[in-house]
């Protein structure tokens, strides 16, 4: 298909490819599960800018899933299968 080919497939492999990086670092950053998360986060708890983006974790999941799953097509499109 031509769009995978076209200029605007690069640019939004390369911003999502962004959008992907920031998403992981607010899930990691919000996650209590893992262990350094969880104590910076329990410091950051008092922070009312941390709480309201400790409540949005649930919400930034299926934005990064989405993000990743798009990304890897365009991807795959633009470069082709490498099996």
């Amino acid at each position: 298909m031509d769009i995978f080919q076209s200029i605007v497939a690069v640019k939004l492999i390369f911003v999502l490819g962004i959008v992907n990086l920031v998403l992981g670092a607010l899930v990691v950053a919000t996650c209590r599960c893992v262990p350094m998360s969880a104590f910076v986060g329990r410091r950051l708890m008092r922070y009312p800018g941390y709480q309201r983006l400790y409540r949005l974790h649930c919400y930034l999941w299926p934005a990064l899933w989405l993000s990743v799953a798009v990304h890897a097509i365009f991807a795959i499109g633009f470069l082709g299968n490498p099996f």
